[in-house]
Parts: structure tokens; sequence; C-alpha cells
């Protein structure tokens, strides 16, 4: 049946994305994309975007910020750019988005049925009743203003949506998957999650309410008063949720901390780039030049292809394979950013004329990694940190306000530190 998959919670931030960040996450998120399809097929990437800490974890290694309500419209613009000139090749079409963009959702799935001899007019009903579900008939105090909706050739469909809430300075991100559809009007959630507040939440698609749909449908040529009537009496008896699905909440500090990342994971990364990935993924790949600042990245990215949920749990170790925009965990290495576009990119080519190598060796760099996690020390996180933001300017570090070279000075006075070496990865322990 249709269902609503999880939710996510997030700090609601403003602001836009630079162009020349747009444009490389337009380029990976295109990749990313081809490399799970090719791998595993469309449905499966459809999954993963209905799975709330995946979609975190993929924003997170494109370089946004990692925790910000700003990931689900980057991500979503990102894939609909990227994937918008191999859509019919792929078999994957995105529509909407934010705003206006996102009332433009139904004429662009009209379109999609032409291209593809799906039935577009269903499609675009099925876009405004998930859009009416979660915003008229389940209200939790959050406004959408943001719709997407990802669809295959065969007509499955992932919808990820998002509303905001002024006062609590907060987003809430709404994610569907659809599996043979059953009904929108009467339970289309496989649950209802959020974290309890002050304001009612009025859940109209429950199956209790059944009583109370058919009762508004009679009673609202009467006027507003009897339907109010109706709608307090729908009241949940209990304000604890019953949390069943996933439901990521992203805290409110804005900077990347050892906390906020399983370090035992993060090592297990550092200790293939070192060991491994410069002696063995690097020949395989064909790629000379790339050093294990590259590898890390596409150990990261690779995770973000063949892991499993259970790996996405803390969303900002991925900020780790590309930085952020905002400078946090460290600026956006572009040389590293294009590298690792530029590896996926040949990887993705040779797959595509039936040669899997490179694409393989980059999954294999996926496995020695998790092997690496039993045996590799754990790494220093705020040194880790702080030797990248040293490095920067080699790596044409950049931020939304300027390029490293520029921040660098300004950082070290603030927080003076002991000389260290420009990347200090872990080895494996014996």
């Amino acid at each position: 049946m249709t269902a609503r998959s999880g939710t996510a919670l997030l700090p609601l931030h403003y602001g836009r994305v630079p162009p020349w960040l747009a444009s490389r996450m337009a380029s990976l998120g295109r990749v990313i994309a081809e490399a799970i399809v090719h791998h595993y097929g469309r449905d499966e990437l459809l999954r993963r975007l209905a799975h709330p800490y995946w979609f975190q974890s993929l924003g997170a290694v494109m370089g946004m910020d990692w925790h910000s309500s700003g990931i689900t419209t980057s991500v979503l613009g990102a894939l609909k750019r990227g994937l918008a000139p191999v859509e019919r090749e792929l078999g994957l079409y995105v529509c909407g988005g934010r705003g206006a963009q996102s009332r433009k959702t139904p004429n662009e799935l009209v379109r999609v049925g032409e291209l593809t001899g799906l039935d577009g007019v269903k499609l675009a009903d099925e876009s405004r009743l998930v859009a009416k579900v979660d915003g008229c008939a389940v209200q939790d105090g959050y406004d959408l203003y943001l719709h997407g909706f990802i669809v295959t050739a065969e007509g499955h469909w992932t919808v990820v949506q998002q509303g905001m809430n002024g006062s609590r300075k907060e987003a809430r991100r709404y994610h569907w998957l659809s599996e043979a559809v059953t009904s929108f009007v009467e339970a289309p959630h496989a649950a209802i999650d959020g974290v309890p507040s002050a304001t009612s939440i009025v859940n109209l698609t429950d199956a209790r309410a059944a009583r109370s749909r058919a009762a508004q449908l009679a009673l609202v040529a009467d006027g507003p008063d009897r339907v109010l009537e109706e709608l307090a009496r729908l009241r949940p008896e209990s304000p604890s949720p019953t949390l069943l699905l996933p439901h990521l909440q992203m805290p409110e500090h804005h900077d990347v901390r050892r906390d906020d990342v399983v370090l035992r994971r993060l090592a297990g990364s550092l200790a293939a780039a070192s060991d491994r990935g410069p002696k063995d993924f690097a020949e395989l790949l064909l790629t000379p030049g790339v050093g294990p600042r590259t590898v890390l990245a596409l150990s990261m990215v690779a995770e973000v292809v063949h892991g499993a949920p259970s790996r996405f749990s803390d969303p900002a170790r991925y900020s780790l394979a590309h930085g952020g925009k905002d400078g946090h965990p460290y600026p956006v290495p572009l040389k590293v950013y294009d590298e690792t576009v530029r590896v996926l990119k040949r990887a993705v080519e040779h797959a595509k004329l039936g040669n899997d190598a490179k694409l393989s060796a980059i999954r294999r760099l996926d496995e020695q990694a998790r092997r690496l996690e039993r045996l590799a020390e754990m790494p220093d996180f705020e040194e880790f940190v702080e030797d990248e933001w040293d490095a920067s300017p080699g790596y044409e570090g950049t931020t939304a306000v300027g390029p490293a070279k520029k921040l660098l000075p300004a950082r070290r006075k603030a927080r003076p530190r002991a000389d260290r070496r420009q990347l200090a990865l872990p080895r494996v322990g014996s």
C-alpha cells in the first residue's frame, strides 16, 4: 500500500545554494543515482529516497549543510537538474520543487505520462492527494511549502515534501513510498510520528475517523460550526506518539561535533583511504593522481550507494567527505569534489558499456572500509577537522562566503593550535 515511510525534523534555515556548489551537486547526484539504478534498480533508489536518514546523508555527502531544512530543497533540485538529460534513458523523472515549482507538479506528471505511456492524470491526482493528506487531513502545525514527486517508468513513485513552523523555527519532512496504492483517505500511513507539542494534532485519515469523514460530507452545507464540532472529537486520547517509523531529528547546533558521528565507521573509511586506497583502488580505477583524500570521499559516496539502512544513523559523518558550504565541518574541497565526480562518472560510463570493473571497484572500497572498522584506530575527531581546515587552501576549499585561504588566518587567530601534518590518516591496527 501507499505509506508514509518516515519523517525528519530539521532546524529551519534560510539562504541559497551558491552556483559553484549547485552545479556540482547536480553532477554528483546524477552519478550516485545512476550507480544505484545500475546495481539495484529504480525501485531501490525510490526506497532510499523514502528513507529520512539516507536522504539526509545524501545531502551531507553532496556538501550541503548537514542538518538544516535546506537539504530537502537542494537535494531535490540537484536531482531534478542532474537527471533531466538522462531521464528517459534512466526511466526516472523528478517533478515538483519548492513554492511555485511545487504547484507545477501535476502538469509535469502529465508530461511524464505523455513520454512514458503512464496515466499522467492519475499520477497528478495522486500527487495532489499526498499533499492534501499531509497538509489538510493531518494537521500538525507545519505548513507545506515543498513537494517533490519522483516517479519511475513503471509508475512507482516516492514523494518527499516539507512543511515549516515559523514560530518553532523548525521544518518537518515527510517521506512517502508507493507500493500498490489502496487508499489515500483511510490509513494511508504506516504510522504518524513526531515530537509532542502544545498544538493539537488532527488526523482525519485514521480508520476511527471514518464516521467523521462521512459526517463532514453531510454537514458541510450547514456551515463551519458543525464541522469544527466534529473535528474536536478527533483529538488523540494520548499526546505520546507511537514511533514505528524512522524519525530523524537533527540538532540545532550548526557545527559537526564528535557526538554527531559514529567514530568507528569513520575510522574504517579513513583506514581504507590510507592503507588500501592508494595501493589498490587508484590503480584498479585507472585514475592516476587519485590520492588518499579523494579515496576517503569515494569511500563515503560508495557507502551512500551500497550501505544498509542501519549505516545512516549518523548523517553528519557524510559531511566529512566534501565538507559543507557553511564551513562545517570545513570548507568544500573543490579539487576533491571534482575528482570524486570524475571517477564516478567514468565508472558509470564504463558500466553502461558492459564493463563493471570500475564501478565494482568502488563497491569493494565500501566493503573494505566496513571490514577495517574492526581493526582501525579510533581517530581524533577534532584534530582531523582542524587538519582539514589547514589543508583547505590546497584543495581549493570554498564556502558560501568565500575561499578558505581568506578565512583561515582569522580562524587561526581565534583558535590557536599546534602545527600538525596536512592530513594525518590513521593506520590499521595490528
